[in-house]
């Protein structure tokens, strides 16, 4: 499952990849018997867009759907760690429906051969998120608490930097090492104050928020190639980020690193940058001070 089936401009994608994609279809073909919609998902074409069924015009679709078959392919295909399905509907308002317009986002958990549960998490706009873990073996569900840490202060708890593939990793470490001396302090000899989680999934990194594991996170990959002008296309994209509407719901807050809330196209091929709180208190204290950061390193204008 981790060969490389094919190379695009917009990533490499490789067996696993191309086998959730073809189950993701054939779903769709089915459910459009019921309800006709758009897909977007990278793995589907040039244009990244697919009506279901096929004949019907998109201005007549009911919505759109956007997904990532597989959020986290690198650490599930080496099984080292949980991978996430994505997914978000939102109101069909053509070309120009944004990431703004999801209205109901779900996320599924895809685990790692050793797990023996998973998780599901969704919310609708407005009516708060819920989530659900189920044991694969018996089918059982439980109730999954969404409870985002309500600290203050980056001080003993998880806040990260994404920084994950060759291409900006000096400028991205500088701004991280210029963010943690701000907010927390210079570092103290013999001691840790802040730990750092390189988790290869927007989904997963949402998920670390929501649960209460994760403080903070960043990722600025857009922001730091577009500052050193490199058109490196492995960045976020709105497919990466189309459940963040669950961890707003559930209370942790998602900006873009200019501090408005996340309007892409919803597309395959917008590259974005974004970070996430686990609260509102953290995010008025740290929000400022990133946005500065950002500016004097000549990442923001």
């Amino acid at each position: 499952m981790s060969q490389v089936a094919h190379e695009d401009r917009g990533d490499t994608m490789y067996a696993i990849d191309v086998d959730a994609d073809r189950i993701l279809v054939d779903f769709c073909k089915d459910w459009s018997e019921e309800i006709p919609f758009v897909l977007v998902s990278e793995g589907l074409n040039e244009t990244g867009a697919q009506t279901f069924p096929e004949e019907t015009d998109p201005e007549h679709a009911r919505f759109r759907m956007i997904v990532d078959p597989i959020d986290g392919t690198r650490g599930l295909m080496y099984d080292k760690r949980s991978a996430w399905v994505l997914t978000g509907i939102a109101p069909n308002r053509g070309d120009s429906t944004t990431m703004a317009d999801i209205a109901l986002a779900i996320q599924t958990e895809i685990p790692t051969s050793k797990q023996n549960q998973c998780d599901m998490l969704w919310a609708s706009r407005g009516s708060g998120a819920a989530g659900e873990r189920r044991d694969l073996a018996t089918g059982e569900r439980q109730p999954l608490r969404l409870r985002p840490s309500q600290a203050d202060t980056f001080a003993h708890g998880f806040a990260s930097v994404s920084n994950f593939f060759p291409g900006g990793k000096a400028l991205t470490s500088e701004i991280e090492e210029e963010l943690f001396r701000e907010v927390v302090g210079e570092p103290q000899p013999g001691k840790a104050i802040i730990y750092t989680d390189q988790y290869i999934s927007c989904g997963g990194q949402l998920f670390e928020l929501m649960v209460g594991h994760d403080r903070f996170v960043a990722d600025l990959r857009s922001l730091v190639h577009a500052s050193r002008g490199e058109d490196m296309s492995l960045c976020v994209r709105p497919y990466d980020l189309c459940t963040e509407l669950i961890a707003r719901e559930a209370g942790c807050v998602v900006l873009s690193p200019e501090g408005s809330e996340l309007d892409a196209p919803l597309d395959t091929r917008t590259n974005m940058s974004w970070v996430g709180y686990s609260n509102r208190r953290l995010a008025d204290k740290v929000q400022p001070v990133l946005e500065r950061i950002l500016k004097r390193n000549g990442v923001m204008g």
